[in-house]
């Protein structure tokens, strides 16, 4: 029987069990009420309210310009939705970086007002004063290494991360930093495939990859992307799994064309 199915409300531990079993972990984002309550119904581990709500949701070029507020408005969408995924939502850019206590504030906000089980966010040894004071107050923390999305102006690409050794070897010391701190999970976002695998099998705690190939524990997409709501971003880590695009285009359409002909409403449509 897997970990997955015999589960009611997966924690932290669960994706502990999931490593340990060798059962992969399945994680997507999430980032209203309707669309969480059909992944929740839908059976996945982990919903992600990813700051890509600032690309998806708020049309926002990169995820920078949005708000612990807005992020929080998000989460309770997601939360009041669940019952029983893990709900994970990303301390946004500026909640922070800036010093230790204003990432705690931020995530004892983030817990207390949108009743989510735990914050992600971006960075190695850089961060480890705030993972470890965020810890301290009792609150998980997953961490994202490789292509960290909020630092895209220092990056000034989003290509492929840790090519080079001696990044690689900075994102190996980092993982292993983060586990020692107690992160329970981390992500690793668009790197190589070996070096993913490399960093899965060193560390105790499960990995989640996005574009960093199959020997992750787990796999993360942006959902509007896996959907085929988003027209026109198709990295090589995407696979698409429906063309909803289209889909709904058709269905407005029809139903614009059904309005314009006086045939919507009908008879049977009106009281």
């Amino acid at each position: 029987m897997s970990v997955h199915k015999e589960i009611k409300k997966i924690t932290t531990n669960t994706l502990q069990a999931m490593k340990q079993r060798g059962e992969k972990i399945a994680m997507l984002t999430g980032y209203d009420y309707s669309m969480a309550t059909i992944l929740d119904d839908a059976g996945i581990d982990v919903v992600l309210v990813g700051d890509s709500a600032s690309n998806v949701m708020a049309g926002h070029e990169t995820t920078l310009p949005i708000t612990l507020d807005q992020m929080i408005y998000h989460a309770s969408s997601v939360v009041r939705a669940v019952n029983r995924a893990l709900v994970v939502v990303d301390l946004p850019f500026g909640s922070y970086q800036g010093n230790s206590k204003e990432a705690l504030n931020s995530s004892i906000r983030i817990m207390k007002e949108s009743g989510a089980h735990a914050v992600k966010m971006e960075g190695g040894l850089e961060i480890a004063e705030s993972v470890s004071r965020i810890l301290a107050a009792g609150i998980p923390v997953m961490g994202h290494l490789g292509l960290t999305p909020q630092s895209i102006y220092k990056f000034g690409t989003y290509t492929v991360r840790a090519k080079e050794e001696a990044e690689a070897d900075k994102l190996r010391e980092d993982a292993i930093k983060l586990q020692e701190l107690g992160c329970f999970s981390i992500v690793l976002e668009k790197i190589p495939a070996k070096l993913a695998q490399e960093v899965s099998q060193s560390l105790s705690i499960p990995t989640i990859g996005i574009g960093a190939g199959q020997y992750c524990d787990g796999q993360v997409l942006v959902i509007h992307d896996m959907l085929g709501i988003n027209k026109g971003f198709r990295p090589r880590f995407l696979r698409q799994y429906a063309s909803l695009y289209d889909v709904m285009n058709e269905a407005i359409q029809a139903y614009i064309k059904d309005v314009k002909a006086k045939d919507f409403p009908s008879e049977k449509e009106q009281y």
